[in-house]
Protein backbone atom coordinates (compact mmCIF):
# COMPACT_ATOMS: atom_id res chain seq x y z
CA UNK A 1 0.00 0.00 0.00
CA UNK A 2 1.13 3.57 -0.51
CA UNK A 3 0.04 7.11 0.23
CA UNK A 4 1.11 9.48 -2.52
CA UNK A 5 1.38 13.20 -1.78
CA UNK A 6 1.71 15.58 -4.73
CA UNK A 7 1.72 19.35 -5.17
CA UNK A 8 1.45 21.06 -8.54
CA UNK A 9 2.09 24.72 -9.36
CA UNK A 10 0.87 26.32 -12.58
CA UNK A 11 3.60 28.81 -13.48
CA UNK A 12 1.67 29.92 -16.58
CA UNK A 13 -1.36 28.65 -18.48
CA UNK A 14 0.99 26.22 -20.27
CA UNK A 15 3.85 25.49 -17.85
CA UNK A 16 3.37 23.45 -14.66
CA UNK A 17 5.79 22.14 -12.03
CA UNK A 18 5.00 19.11 -9.87
CA UNK A 19 6.63 17.53 -6.80
CA UNK A 20 5.51 14.18 -5.40
CA UNK A 21 6.61 11.77 -2.67
CA UNK A 22 5.04 8.38 -1.81
CA UNK A 23 4.93 6.84 1.64
CA UNK A 24 4.96 3.05 1.19
CA UNK A 25 3.68 0.23 3.41
CA UNK A 26 5.00 -3.23 2.47
CA UNK A 27 4.40 -6.70 3.91
CA UNK A 28 5.35 -10.23 2.84
CA UNK A 29 2.24 -12.44 3.21
CA UNK A 30 3.12 -15.76 1.54
CA UNK A 31 3.15 -18.56 4.17
CA UNK A 32 6.09 -20.13 2.32
CA UNK A 33 9.56 -18.57 1.99
CA UNK A 34 10.79 -17.39 -1.43
CA UNK A 35 12.11 -20.19 -3.68
CA UNK A 36 15.81 -20.99 -3.31
CA UNK A 37 18.35 -19.59 -3.78
CA UNK A 38 16.60 -16.30 -2.87
CA UNK A 39 17.42 -15.58 0.80
CA UNK A 40 14.58 -15.20 3.28
CA UNK A 41 15.37 -11.65 4.42
CA UNK A 42 14.44 -10.33 7.87
CA UNK A 43 12.03 -7.78 6.35
CA UNK A 44 10.07 -10.69 4.84
CA UNK A 45 10.63 -13.29 7.54
CA UNK A 46 8.71 -11.42 10.24
CA UNK A 47 5.69 -11.00 7.89
CA UNK A 48 5.07 -7.62 9.46
CA UNK A 49 4.47 -4.16 7.99
CA UNK A 50 7.44 -2.03 6.96
CA UNK A 51 6.90 1.57 5.99
CA UNK A 52 8.78 4.67 4.94
CA UNK A 53 9.20 7.39 2.34
CA UNK A 54 10.20 6.18 -1.11
CA UNK A 55 11.43 8.25 -4.12
CA UNK A 56 10.99 11.99 -4.59
CA UNK A 57 9.68 12.94 -8.05
CA UNK A 58 10.01 16.36 -9.71
CA UNK A 59 8.29 17.06 -13.04
CA UNK A 60 8.06 19.98 -15.46
CA UNK A 61 5.58 19.91 -18.34
CA UNK A 62 4.62 22.36 -21.06
CA UNK A 63 1.41 22.36 -23.08
CA UNK A 64 2.13 22.86 -26.79
CA UNK A 65 -1.42 22.66 -28.19
CA UNK A 66 -4.80 22.80 -26.47
CA UNK A 67 -7.40 22.83 -29.23
CA UNK A 68 -8.24 19.90 -31.50
CA UNK A 69 -5.36 17.86 -30.05
CA UNK A 70 -3.85 18.35 -26.61
CA UNK A 71 -0.10 17.75 -26.64
CA UNK A 72 2.06 18.17 -23.54
CA UNK A 73 5.70 17.01 -23.31
CA UNK A 74 7.35 16.63 -19.90
CA UNK A 75 10.61 15.83 -18.18
CA UNK A 76 10.91 14.33 -14.70
CA UNK A 77 13.53 13.11 -12.28
CA UNK A 78 13.20 10.52 -9.53
CA UNK A 79 15.66 10.23 -6.63
CA UNK A 80 15.50 8.08 -3.49
CA UNK A 81 14.40 10.16 -0.51
CA UNK A 82 16.91 8.32 1.69
CA UNK A 83 19.10 5.22 1.71
CA UNK A 84 16.37 2.63 2.24
CA UNK A 85 16.71 -1.15 1.87
CA UNK A 86 15.80 -2.39 -1.61
CA UNK A 87 16.05 -6.17 -1.08
CA UNK A 88 13.11 -8.44 -0.39
CA UNK A 89 9.39 -8.54 -1.15
CA UNK A 90 8.68 -6.07 1.67
CA UNK A 91 11.18 -3.47 0.37
CA UNK A 92 9.99 0.11 -0.08
CA UNK A 93 11.30 0.36 -3.65
CA UNK A 94 14.32 -0.09 -5.91
CA UNK A 95 16.34 2.90 -4.62
CA UNK A 96 17.52 3.97 -8.09
CA UNK A 97 17.85 7.40 -9.67
CA UNK A 98 16.15 8.00 -13.01
CA UNK A 99 15.25 10.66 -15.57
CA UNK A 100 12.02 10.36 -17.56
CA UNK A 101 10.99 12.12 -20.74
CA UNK A 102 7.41 11.80 -21.89
CA UNK A 103 4.52 13.22 -23.83
CA UNK A 104 0.79 13.31 -23.07
CA UNK A 105 -1.83 13.60 -25.80
CA UNK A 106 -5.59 13.92 -25.65
CA UNK A 107 -8.50 14.41 -28.05
CA UNK A 108 -12.27 14.72 -27.89
CA UNK A 109 -14.14 12.20 -30.04
CA UNK A 110 -17.02 14.46 -31.11
CA UNK A 111 -17.80 12.44 -34.29
CA UNK A 112 -18.71 9.54 -31.98
CA UNK A 113 -20.02 11.44 -28.95
CA UNK A 114 -19.46 14.89 -27.51
CA UNK A 115 -19.12 13.22 -24.12
CA UNK A 116 -16.29 10.90 -25.18
CA UNK A 117 -12.54 11.60 -25.18
CA UNK A 118 -9.33 9.64 -25.29
CA UNK A 119 -5.93 10.42 -23.84
CA UNK A 120 -2.59 8.67 -23.78
CA UNK A 121 0.92 8.95 -22.44
CA UNK A 122 4.31 7.57 -23.39
CA UNK A 123 7.49 7.96 -21.34
CA UNK A 124 11.03 6.68 -21.53
CA UNK A 125 13.07 6.37 -18.33
CA UNK A 126 16.86 6.51 -18.16
CA UNK A 127 17.55 4.44 -15.05
CA UNK A 128 20.72 4.33 -12.96
CA UNK A 129 22.88 1.32 -13.85
CA UNK A 130 23.84 -1.27 -11.24
CA UNK A 131 26.56 -3.85 -11.98
CA UNK A 132 26.67 -2.29 -15.46
CA UNK A 133 23.28 -3.86 -16.30
CA UNK A 134 21.10 -1.59 -18.51
CA UNK A 135 17.66 -1.14 -16.99
CA UNK A 136 15.92 1.65 -18.92
CA UNK A 137 12.21 1.24 -19.61
CA UNK A 138 9.26 2.42 -21.69
CA UNK A 139 5.79 3.04 -20.23
CA UNK A 140 2.57 3.74 -22.12
CA UNK A 141 -1.01 4.32 -21.01
CA UNK A 142 -4.20 4.75 -23.05
CA UNK A 143 -7.38 5.93 -21.36
CA UNK A 144 -10.93 6.47 -22.60
CA UNK A 145 -13.19 8.87 -20.70
CA UNK A 146 -16.96 9.12 -20.98
CA UNK A 147 -18.75 12.05 -19.34
CA UNK A 148 -21.96 10.59 -17.91
CA UNK A 149 -22.97 13.91 -16.40
CA UNK A 150 -21.27 17.26 -16.13
CA UNK A 151 -19.48 16.16 -12.96
CA UNK A 152 -19.35 12.36 -13.30
CA UNK A 153 -16.97 10.56 -15.67
CA UNK A 154 -16.30 6.88 -16.35
CA UNK A 155 -12.78 5.77 -17.28
CA UNK A 156 -11.31 2.70 -18.96
CA UNK A 157 -7.56 2.26 -19.27
CA UNK A 158 -4.71 0.04 -20.42
CA UNK A 159 -1.08 0.35 -19.32
CA UNK A 160 2.07 -1.30 -20.60
CA UNK A 161 5.71 -1.47 -19.51
CA UNK A 162 8.75 -2.76 -21.35
CA UNK A 163 12.18 -2.92 -19.72
CA UNK A 164 15.08 -2.38 -22.12
CA UNK A 165 17.64 -4.64 -20.50
CA UNK A 166 17.38 -6.03 -17.00
CA UNK A 167 17.78 -9.63 -15.89
CA UNK A 168 15.51 -12.54 -16.74
CA UNK A 169 14.84 -14.61 -13.65
CA UNK A 170 13.03 -17.53 -15.27
CA UNK A 171 11.89 -20.63 -13.40
CA UNK A 172 13.56 -21.87 -10.21
CA UNK A 173 16.79 -23.71 -11.14
CA UNK A 174 17.30 -27.46 -10.86
CA UNK A 175 18.69 -28.61 -7.54
CA UNK A 176 22.20 -28.96 -8.95
CA UNK A 177 22.32 -25.29 -10.05
CA UNK A 178 22.78 -22.36 -7.74
CA UNK A 179 21.32 -19.45 -9.71
CA UNK A 180 18.19 -19.03 -11.87
CA UNK A 181 18.12 -17.49 -15.36
CA UNK A 182 20.41 -14.51 -15.82
CA UNK A 183 20.73 -14.02 -12.06
CA UNK A 184 23.90 -16.07 -12.40
CA UNK A 185 26.36 -14.61 -9.87
CA UNK A 186 26.24 -13.83 -6.14
CA UNK A 187 26.43 -10.10 -6.98
CA UNK A 188 23.46 -10.30 -9.33
CA UNK A 189 21.51 -12.34 -6.79
CA UNK A 190 22.09 -9.61 -4.21
CA UNK A 191 20.86 -6.89 -6.62
CA UNK A 192 18.17 -8.86 -8.47
CA UNK A 193 15.18 -7.12 -6.81
CA UNK A 194 15.90 -3.91 -8.71
CA UNK A 195 17.39 -5.37 -11.88
CA UNK A 196 14.71 -7.78 -13.15
CA UNK A 197 13.31 -7.33 -16.66
CA UNK A 198 9.90 -6.21 -15.39
CA UNK A 199 7.44 -6.32 -18.33
CA UNK A 200 3.66 -6.15 -17.93
CA UNK A 201 0.29 -5.31 -19.43
CA UNK A 202 -2.50 -4.06 -17.16
CA UNK A 203 -6.13 -3.10 -17.79
CA UNK A 204 -8.69 -1.42 -15.60
CA UNK A 205 -11.43 1.11 -15.12
CA UNK A 206 -12.79 3.65 -12.70
CA UNK A 207 -14.78 6.79 -12.17
CA UNK A 208 -14.21 10.42 -11.22
CA UNK A 209 -16.53 13.02 -9.70
CA UNK A 210 -15.98 16.77 -9.47
CA UNK A 211 -17.33 18.83 -6.61
CA UNK A 212 -17.06 22.65 -6.70
CA UNK A 213 -13.77 22.64 -4.75
CA UNK A 214 -12.78 18.97 -4.78
CA UNK A 215 -12.17 16.22 -7.35
CA UNK A 216 -12.27 12.55 -6.30
CA UNK A 217 -11.48 9.41 -8.29
CA UNK A 218 -11.17 5.66 -7.93
CA UNK A 219 -9.48 3.18 -10.29
CA UNK A 220 -8.99 -0.57 -10.23
CA UNK A 221 -6.32 -2.26 -12.37
CA UNK A 222 -5.76 -5.96 -13.00
CA UNK A 223 -2.77 -7.90 -14.25
CA UNK A 224 -3.29 -9.25 -17.78
CA UNK A 225 0.14 -10.56 -18.74
CA UNK A 226 3.83 -10.07 -18.00
CA UNK A 227 7.18 -11.58 -17.12
CA UNK A 228 9.41 -11.14 -14.06
CA UNK A 229 6.74 -8.94 -12.51
CA UNK A 230 4.00 -9.08 -9.86
CA UNK A 231 0.50 -10.35 -10.63
CA UNK A 232 -2.69 -9.21 -8.92
CA UNK A 233 -4.94 -6.17 -8.77
CA UNK A 234 -4.52 -2.65 -7.44
CA UNK A 235 -7.16 -0.22 -6.15
CA UNK A 236 -6.32 3.49 -6.24
CA UNK A 237 -8.45 6.12 -4.49
CA UNK A 238 -7.50 9.77 -4.56
CA UNK A 239 -8.60 13.37 -4.46
CA UNK A 240 -7.27 16.75 -5.55
CA UNK A 241 -7.99 20.22 -4.19
CA UNK A 242 -7.33 23.16 -6.52
CA UNK A 243 -6.62 26.58 -5.03
CA UNK A 244 -5.11 29.89 -6.02
CA UNK A 245 -2.22 31.38 -4.08
CA UNK A 246 -3.02 34.83 -2.80
CA UNK A 247 -6.76 34.54 -3.26
CA UNK A 248 -9.74 32.19 -3.58
CA UNK A 249 -9.95 29.73 -6.44
CA UNK A 250 -12.43 30.61 -9.21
Amino acid sequence: MSLYLEAEYGVTNRLALTAGLPYVFAKYTDPDPPPPPIPFLPADQCRCWHSGWQDLGLTARYNLTNRALLLTPSIAIGVPSHDYAFRGEAALGRSLREVRIGVDAGKRLDPISSNLSVQGRYSYAFVEKVLDVPNNRSNATVEGIYLVKRRLALRGLMSWQRTHGGLRFGSPPPSDLLFPGEVDTPERLYQHDRLLRDNFFHAGGGLAYSFPQLDIFATYRVFVSGTDTHAGGALTIGFSVPFRLGGPHR
